[in-house]
């Protein structure tokens, strides 16, 4: 794989796949994107859109609902929710070139390693730091950051040199397992709360008790991860509470997806926490008791 003239598919074209989709396409690089018929509609004309502080652009892209999109591709970037990892693998796993480089683009801790057991392919994970929503099909809003740090990798230098040439800001780390935690304690903090009260982050971290609350819930995430060998920073609270400040304006992706009478993922969430705490005998009250209401608000939005 070259540094330059890439041809990706981006699996799972929702905001976070668009956004990177369309950063790679705007630098000039082959994109695919594969996603839902009414993405594929959209993009035909005028082409992939992103909303920013700056203003609108549209970029050409291809776009199936197919997973032979990924065939002849030099980079796959999976960007399902959890829930749709194993489905997604098996989607693609006929058309994927040897070759091919599999990113896993998505929250939680493990999907990467699901993945590859589906694909029998190497799968480099990545921990994803960007605010993004679908405003409309084909049509992306970027409220902030859209930093990457990816696991290492044969290929993980040229890939974080070819993402920075583009803005993508990337980083290579062999502990790239620390980061996925850190990330999944932020989601576990901010996105059942923005989710249950429809709020963004700035907003709900004023509400009386909130900081309270997600000091609790932090706290038990970091008892487990230290008991599953995990490191996280000692100021992991501090950073957790400084998103409220770097992405004001950001609902929980669980958020969006309750607005939309979605299933969340908030199973790889709060629940992946809970279930890890109860194999290692750590109490989860306040993840469990987010998970559960989360849950039930799912069920009255489905039904």
């Amino acid at each position: 794989m070259s540094g330059t003239g890439l041809t990706v598919a981006v699996v799972g074209a929702g905001a976070v796949g668009c956004y990177y989709g369309f950063l790679l396409a705007k630098a000039g690089h082959a994109v695919t994107l594969i996603g839902r018929p009414a993405l594929v509609e959209a993009v035909r004309a005028p082409g992939l859109v992103l909303d920013t502080g700056a203003g609108t652009g549209a970029v050409p892209v291809q776009a199936t609902t197919e997973g032979n999109g990924v065939a002849g591709a030099d980079l796959v970037l999976v960007c399902v929710k959890s829930g749709d990892t194993e489905a997604a693998g098996a989607m693609i796993a006929p058309h994927l070139d040897p070759a091919t480089v599999v990113l896993s683009l998505q929250n939680g801790v493990d999907n990467a390693e699901r993945l590859a057991a589906i694909l029998g392919h190497p799968v480099v994970p990545v921990a994803v730091y960007v605010a993004t929503e679908m405003v409309g099909p084909g049509r992306v809003r970027h409220n902030g950051r859209g930093d990457l740090i990816i696991g290492a990798s044969a290929e993980s230098g040229r890939i974080a040199a070819a993402f920075t040439a583009v803005g993508i800001p990337t980083s290579v780390s062999a502990r790239a397992i620390d980061a996925l935690w850190g990330k999944l304690i932020l989601n576990c903090a901010y996105n059942a709360l923005s989710a249950l009260t429809q709020l963004p982050y700035g907003q709900l971290v004023r509400g009386v008790g909130i900081v309270a609350s997600m000091t609790d819930v932090v706290q038990e995430c970091v008892a487990v991860a230290g008991a599953a060998g995990v490191s996280v920073p000692a100021d992991i609270l501090d950073h957790v509470l400084s998103l409220s400040t770097t992405m004001a304006d950001q609902r929980s992706s669980t958020a969006q997806d309750l607005a939309r009478g979605r299933r969340s993922e908030i199973d790889h969430l709060n629940g992946y926490v809970v279930r890890m705490g109860a194999a290692l005998g750590i109490p989860m009250p306040a993840n469990r008791m987010l998970h559960t209401l989360v849950k039930l608000a799912e069920a009255r939005g489905s039904g």
